[in-house]
């Protein structure tokens, strides 16, 4: 049986509050998506190619802000989960805080018995998952996607009760809007010591010049137990092979975080083993 998180010990994580939220996710979704077809996966050299995407653009969306850097981010993300699978023994658990249209879940070549959980707006994942199951798009047999909804009042009650489980190894992928500390609430709560957390912030989430990002953002990492690493994009382009610059007219942050900590269930599972010896030297006391 699933570790569920007490009710009293626990602030409820709900990364969308309204039906504004909801409306200006889907757009921005359209967008990046649209990004990814029409920019991306039909350039003759792509840095990332989507073979799903087509079935989720819309042909006459309109967009009005500049995202060339996400697919960069898109690619980046992919590679590090990928070889963090490879590395890691048994991870299995690969939480997706998205905006609903992500086909990682059909286009990565999961290792057998792999979970995914993908946390989006119900609306928007719905409309995807039926645009996808109507070009014939699959889970790898043995896998297994589960959805939760971004509008719930408590993420991580559902998460662990889809089956999540915080004593076992996971990798979390952030790209998307919303709350971002209850975001890092949720991966502080549930994350296994040493997991992983990878996203790409939007510019919109800080309120300080590039100079001071790095320290801001390792404040707020740091407050809850995890280390941070900021990425350059054109760090990533080069590694890529791509010598053209990114633009800089939007600072989104790519990042890599650890998580340094105990997860809940792991504390639970030390609580119970140190109650245990105690109560044994008690008993070992009482015979002497």
């Amino acid at each position: 049986m699933p570790w569920l998180p007490h009710p009293s010990k626990t602030k409820k994580n709900r990364i969308f509050n309204t039906m504004e939220d909801n409306n200006r996710h889907t757009q921005s979704a359209m967008e990046r998506a649209s990004l990814r077809y029409g920019r991306e996966t039909l350039r003759p050299d792509p840095v990332l190619t989507d073979p799903y995407i087509r079935c989720l653009v819309p042909t006459d969306i309109q967009i009005d802000v500049d995202l060339q850097k996400h697919c960069l981010a898109t690619k980046f993300i992919d590679d590090k989960l990928l070889s963090t699978i490879d590395k890691i023994d048994g991870l299995r658990q690969v939480v997706l805080l998205t905006d609903g249209m992500d086909t990682r879940p059909y286009r990565i070549n999961w290792p057998p018995s792999t979970i995914i959980f993908d946390v989006s707006p119900d609306i928007t994942f719905r409309r995807s998952t039926q645009n996808l199951q109507d070009v014939g798009a699959k889970i790898r047999r043995s896998c297994l996607l589960l959805h939760v909804r971004s509008e719930t009042s408590d993420i991580e009650q559902v998460l662990c009760s889809k089956g999540y489980n915080g004593a076992r190894p996971s990798f979390w992928v952030f790209q998307t809007l919303g709350n971002f500390k209850d975001i890092l609430r949720l991966v502080s709560n549930l994350a296994l010591k040493g997991s992983l957390f990878v996203g790409e912030l939007p510019s919109s989430f800080f309120e300080t010049d590039k100079s001071t990002k790095m320290e801001w953002m390792d404040k707020i990492f740091t407050s809850h137990g995890l280390k941070v690493m900021m990425i350059e994009y054109d760090e990533v382009a080069r590694n890529l092979g791509k010598q053209e610059s990114t633009p800089h007219c939007q600072e989104n942050v790519l990042f890599v975080a650890e998580q340094l900590q105990f997860s809940d269930v792991q504390m639970e599972i030390w609580r119970r083993e140190f109650e245990r010896i105690e109560e044994g030297d008690e008993e070992g006391f009482e015979e002497l």
